[in-house]
């Protein structure tokens, strides 16, 4: 029971119905005080009115035609008129504004009434007095009462009945999205890759539903980085811890200097491996930010790479000057290396809403349905996987994970006149 009611479902559909009928008892009350009971008052001095004036009407008509007057009346109205003992000793029944008529008919006839009944039957008497004759006059109250309680209890109800099928209708489309999101989150808890989830229904869900696929492909994604990564450290140090081996192990029986050189530098290829490795594990947390010269940066950049570049005008960014110092010395590494001894071109474009860094070189460029590839860790156009010829492949799947991981974009094209454009794009 505790976990039921601890359910959206049962939350929801309590609340509304317990709004719902306070609301209705609300409003019962206003129309019960301004509508039921001036229409009950003026009902009873009207029902007053038509006995006393039915009384009067009585003895002034001749004593032959009295008795069809008392039928017609009787007949058209449910009054009774007499002048015989009836019997009326015990309190008249119980019905809903009964004071209103004893008020009223108490102030039309000049004396206190109290309404007597008849044992057995429903119908309420009174006596008036009237031009020297004690008249009895009887109605059934049945004919004039109305019954508010019943309708309060079936407004109500329906009322109640209508909030929780409303309660199930909406909490049915809320829940079903949120049990599908909590699902998944499980499986992701679990190290499972779930389905992605429908991005339909209320904006809010559908929402949800979007950024949960995109936080889940980042997970797959992230997951898929870690095991490349993996699987390139044991590939790349296989090779230059086997040499190191070999070295140590003819330095047993022939020293030599050379084969020491030769042990350093299989020492030094596997720090830079794992240099890289570190890097690229690292690029997953964005940098703070600052506030700087961008034009400022570049002539750093370039002037460590020994490019000749003419400069900009002052360019203020706020991004973090060492993630953008990064991404733009390997873009231009990159350009170096893999643009044919050909001059590398530094430039930088200023729009209304983003700046542009870009770095072009003249080479022989990337097949176009590469150019994504070529982000990805370890991928290179090169099969050999040779230091010599091609380095680790993780210097532009350093560049696109920084900058990915603080919300800029950074693309490849090649260009008409031959050659590659690699451009970083920054929020201005």
């Amino acid at each position: 029971m505790k976990r039921l009611t601890h359910s959206l479902f049962a939350r929801t559909a309590l609340t509304l119905a317990l709004s719902f009928v306070v609301f209705q008892a609300a409003a019962f009350w206003v129309v019960y005080r301004t509508l039921i009971v001036p229409v009950a008052e003026r009902s009873a001095d009207d029902l007053a009115g038509l006995i006393v004036l039915s009384a009067q009407t009585w003895v002034e008509l001749p004593p032959q035609t009295r008795i069809a007057f008392e039928r017609e009346l009787a007949r058209r109205h449910g009054l009774r008129l007499t002048t015989v003992d009836v019997g009326a000793t015990v309190t008249a029944p119980r019905f809903a504004f009964r004071k209103q008529i004893e008020s009223a008919l108490s102030s039309r006839v000049g004396e206190p009434i109290v309404l007597r009944g008849v044992p057995g039957t429903r119908a309420a008497w009174l006596d008036i007095p009237v031009g020297g004759h004690d008249l009895h006059a009887g109605f059934f109250p049945d004919r004039y009462a109305v019954q508010p309680p019943l309708a309060a209890i079936a407004v109500v109800a329906l009322g109640t009945f209508l909030s929780l099928l409303t309660a199930l209708f909406l909490v049915r489309r809320i829940t079903v999205p949120l049990a599908r999101v909590a699902s998944a989150a499980s499986q992701v808890g679990a190290g499972e890759l779930p389905e992605p989830l429908p991005e339909t229904g209320p904006a809010e869900l559908a929402e949800l539903a979007r950024r949960f696929n995109t936080m889940a492909a980042e997970v797959r994604d992230l997951l898929d980085n870690r095991t490349t990564l993996l699987a390139g450290i044991s590939h790349d140090l296989r090779t230059p811890m086997t040499r190191l081996q070999l070295n140590l192990e003819m330095l047993r029986d022939d020293p030599s200097p050379a084969r020491i050189d030769r042990a350093v530098s299989d020492l030094a290829d596997m720090n830079r491996l794992i240099s890289g490795y570190l890097e690229l594990a690292r690029t997953t947390r964005p940098e703070a930010l600052q506030r700087f010269d961008l034009a400022g940066l570049l002539d750093e950049v370039a002037d460590e790479a020994g490019l000749a570049w003419s400069g900009a005008a002052p360019c203020e960014v706020e991004a973090g000057r060492l993630t953008v110092r990064q991404i733009v010395a390997n873009l231009i590494q990159n350009a170096q290396r893999y643009g044919g001894d050909t001059p590398v071109e530094l430039a930088l474009e200023r729009g209304k809403a983003m700046v542009r860094v870009i770095v072009r070189d003249s080479g022989p460029g990337i097949p176009d349905d590469q150019l994504e590839k070529v982000f990805r860790p370890f991928y290179r156009l090169e099969s050999s996987r040779s230091q010599a010829t091609g380095g680790t492949g993780l210097g532009l799947a350093i560049v696109r994970q920084l900058a990915e991981t603080n919300g800029w974009k950074v693309k490849l094209q090649n260009r008409p006149q031959g050659g590659l454009e690699a451009v970083l794009e920054l929020r201005a």
